[in-house]
């Protein structure tokens, strides 16, 4: 879909309007003493700073194609039209990167999206080569966190004899986590033969992938009464001390029947912290999806919640591909995409999404 500069002005105007009162907000001591304003307002600015960024380089793109079209028609020298022509074949690449960073960036932001993550693997369909793959995934998101700055948490991992995942539960923290990572929710299904299969044959094995917002205290209001806290002795490598105390942690919200159970940490305490914030994710979650319930279909997506149990994506290891059901865009780079450059993949995902909510938004 192509926009312009002139159709969108209006649009433009008052992301330029809200900037300027962001500033203000920002330059009163008073804003500092509540972090999370604070945190929600510095976010807010720096992605406006650079949508207006783009914005006006985009528009100094197609004045200098226009000024060189109109020379090169003008001029009578060769030499020079060549040039201008050359240059124009440049400034139009930069001209269609910068409009479709522009789109992406005018739709308005989904709730979740200044986010940070939690993020749980689990095997599905497939035994052991389930497991594996699971591992390779987490070890994907690792490397693409690394890529993009973003600190990352292991809360709980519990694995198999053979270096698979039964379940991997981890957070991720710093910009644009959860608006790029949202993608990533549901099932994940790959196509390859089996390090464990000795006849060569093609496997079809499924994991699912849940990435969940995580939760401020302040936005999930946990009763104490409301919580049933078990502790039990961990299972599994950890160290001499794992398997002799009663470390881990269950947490039940009763009301809703939400369960946490963690066993990562030697420290009953730790466990405790980290087991909450799992469940204020969950919660959070819940709370979401009940209120786009009654919502109509057509903005139940700004609650930014994958359907668990679709399948999104196929990892075809013998054709070197990858494809994203949901958008039908594939990637013929899979070691890349498993050494975490999965920007080649969701930049074609969010341009997806973008061109779809972009044309509701300006019909």
């Amino acid at each position: 879909m192509q926009i312009s500069p002139e159709k969108i002005l209006p649009a433009v105007s008052m992301m330029r309007e809200r900037f300027a009162e962001i500033e203000t907000q920002l330059s009163d001591q008073a804003v500092f003493s509540k972090p999370a304003e604070c945190k929600k307002l510095s976010r807010e600015r720096a992605r406006l700073s650079v949508f207006l960024g783009d914005y006006d380089k985009w528009c100094a793109t197609l004045r200098a194609i226009a000024e060189n079209k109109e020379l090169a028609e003008k001029e009578n020298d060769e030499d020079f039209k060549r040039l201008a022509i050359s240059e124009n074949e440049k400034l139009k690449a930069d001209e269609e990167m910068l409009q479709n960073r522009v789109k992406s960036a005018l739709i308005p932001p989904e709730p979740n999206d200044g986010k940070d993550a939690i993020v749980e693997i689990r095997p599905a369909a497939g035994g052991e080569e389930a497991s594996l793959f699971a591992s390779e995934m987490f070890r994907m998101y690792a490397k693409f966190a690394e890529i993009n700055g973003w600190k990352i948490e292991l809360l709980d991992l519990a694995e198999t004899g053979l270096g698979g995942i039964k379940e991997v539960i981890f957070s991720l923290a710093g910009d644009n986590v959860f608006s790029q990572m949202k993608f990533e929710s549901g099932v994940h299904r790959v196509q390859r033969v089996p390090v464990t299969e000795s006849g060569g044959r093609i496997h079809t094995s499924t994991i699912t992938v849940v990435v969940l917002p995580e939760a401020e205290e302040l936005e999930i209001e946990i009763k104490p009464a409301d919580l049933r806290i078990d502790f039990f002795r961990s299972s599994g490598p950890g160290g001499q001390n794992v398997n002799r105390t009663d470390s881990a942690v269950r947490i039940t919200h009763i009301p809703s029947g939400i369960s946490v159970a963690c066993q990562q940490e030697k420290s009953q305490h730790r466990n405790r912290d980290t087991a909450m914030r799992i469940l204020r994710a969950r919660m959070l979650e819940a709370k979401q999806l009940e209120e786009a319930q009654r919502l109509s279909e057509s903005k139940k997506s700004q609650i930014g919640s994958g359907e668990r149990n679709e399948r999104i994506r196929t990892y075809n290891f013998p054709q070197n591909r990858v494809t994203d059901h949901r958008y039908g865009v594939s990637i013929h780079d899979l070691p890349g995409l498993l050494e975490g450059k999965l920007e080649s993949l969701l930049s074609q995902i969010l341009l997806c999404e973008s061109e779809k909510r972009l044309s509701e938004l300006v019909r």
